[in-house]
């Protein structure tokens, strides 16, 4: 009985109930998936200090030229056999650019911790968000919009503090970050579980940003707050 059940998506085109399930199933196969080579681009870039050098305007310039690339190649290629790889090739990328960040707080006495509590408390708020999209019935399309300008404002503010290099400013981007990308988790959830995103490679690019950006916002103010010198 359940799989007749109809909603419809952005182009009106009717989507079952059966094949949400599938989009949502296959999202997050590929984004468990996406894992392992953000992990293994970091540990490169930690073992290898590759990406030591990428401070200030010139890591910058770097992250925003690759991640703006790959993304654009991800959406050109999301409906052909190329667009899983070329999916995995951004996250190996984004553990690079992330290496540097990871390699400063292992250089704190408790570092490792610091890590494993950034990584459970972005697996808990995963949790809720995908629990909260389960139950919330409201159809929640209209946060898109607002969650954007959001992002936009968030974007400018890190750019400005790559040159300012306020620690104060670090921790405001860190906890902004963390609230609009929380909030765009639950907003992405629900627009595959209602059907609104039938594409499950730029479903899972989505949840992934999400991920990585209250991973990282996370980490940084754990950092800042609780780094214990040696």
């Amino acid at each position: 009985m359940n799989d007749h059940v109809t909603s419809w998506d952005t182009a009106g085109v009717a989507i079952s109930q059966q094949q949400r399930h599938k989009v949502l199933r296959n999202t997050y196969w590929l984004l468990a998936l996406s894992l392992l080579p953000t992990v293994l681009g970091a540990w490169i870039g930690v073992s290898t200090g590759i990406t030591r050098s990428l401070s200030g305007g010139l890591g910058l310039i770097v992250f925003m030229v690759g991640a703006f690339g790959f993304m654009f190649a991800i959406e050109k290629t999301k409906n052909s056999a190329a667009g899983v790889p070329v999916l995995l090739a951004f996250t190996f990328f984004m553990g690079l650019m992330l290496s540097r960040m990871i390699a400063m707080v292992l250089g704190f006495k408790n570092g490792s911790e610091l890590i494993m509590t950034a990584f459970a408390g972005t697996a808990g708020v995963f949790f809720v968000m995908a629990s909260l999209a389960t139950v919330i019935k409201r159809d929640l399309s209209g946060m898109g919009k607002w969650l954007f300008v959001g992002a936009m404002v968030l974007l400018v503010g890190s750019v400005i503090n790559v040159f300012v290099g306020s620690t104060a400013g670090m921790m405001a981007i860190s906890m902004l970050a963390i609230g609009i990308f929380s909030a765009y988790m639950l907003y992405d959830l629900k627009q595959i579980i209602d059907g609104g995103e039938t594409n499950y490679i730029s479903a899972t690019l989505s949840l992934y940003l999400d991920i990585f950006n209250v991973f990282q916002s996370l980490l940084a103010l754990l950092g800042i707050m609780g780094g214990e010198r040696e």
